[in-house]
């Protein structure tokens, strides 16, 4: 049994350290993840190796190439924005569901994160508190599945928007969305908060357009003259204050 719980630690270890890898940048998109060389550095079998791939693969960080073997997923600015569009649906029918079933501990949840996001300094620390308000005003639905969904959308469009739009904007701005959401959660005023919602996700789908347009027009004139759509091209980085 301690063997069992060991390999199974060891797994989720690997998981993590390559998760919060990939959501910080480090391991940009493209990045091959080449299981003999995580054993070897993991110290590991390729078996925990392989389960911990397979668990980054289900939430859309990684993808197996027949070729290339694992890979740190990419995607251009349309399927982030076509993520963000899904998001909205999904966060907004979680609402519909968690705010008749809040209770005081639940604002005080949200209070507490939204007051350490203020207090943060620093641009990489913004997106872990906004994933963490995000699902935490989910929660109240009572729907686990629900809150996987969220948290794997939340977790694919945060890691190419947070710092690019953090830069560009601030926290600010959302941190005044978050607050307003709070605020309506308390009326317990779900259309609105359902309107607030909606607007504070698409405002993050506005700006990544921009930032690509942005990005096209300040190229090269034979480059403008061939739009680059891909995210990387036009600079987004794990992003920790929007959406």
């Amino acid at each position: 049994m301690a063997t069992s719980n060991a390999k199974q630690a060891l797994h989720q270890t690997i998981r993590d350290v390559l998760r919060e890898e990939i959501l910080s940048g480090l391991l940009p998109g493209g990045s091959a993840l080449r299981q003999d060389t995580l054993a070897e550095r993991f110290n590991a079998s390729r078996i925990p190796v392989r389960e911990a791939l397979r668990q980054l693969e289900s939430e859309g960080l990684v993808t197996h190439h027949l070729n290339r073997g694992a890979v740190v997923t990419s995607m251009n600015v349309e399927q982030i924005c076509e993520m963000l569009d899904i998001r909205v649906a999904l966060e907004c029918h979680a609402a519909r569901l968690a705010v008749p079933n809040m209770v005081e501990r639940d604002f005080e949840a949200m209070d507490r994160i939204l007051d350490a996001y203020q207090a943060s300094t620093e641009v990489a620390e913004w997106a872990e508190y906004n994933r963490r308000f995000h699902l935490a005003l989910s929660a109240p639905a009572n729907n686990l599945r629900l809150r996987q969904l969220i948290e794997e959308y939340c977790l694919n469009t945060d890691r190419f928007t947070h710092v690019a739009m953090s830069q560009a904007t601030g926290k600010e701005k959302p941190q005044a969305d978050h607050r307003c959401l709070v605020e309506a959660c308390r009326r317990r005023d779900v259309p609105a908060v359902v309107r607030l919602l909606e607007e504070h996700i698409m405002d993050t789908r506005r700006e990544l357009m921009a930032t690509a347009r942005g990005t096209e027009q300040s190229s090269g004139s034979s480059d403008s003259r061939r739009p680059s759509h891909d995210a990387a091209s036009v600079k987004l980085w794990p992003i920790a204050g929007h959406g």
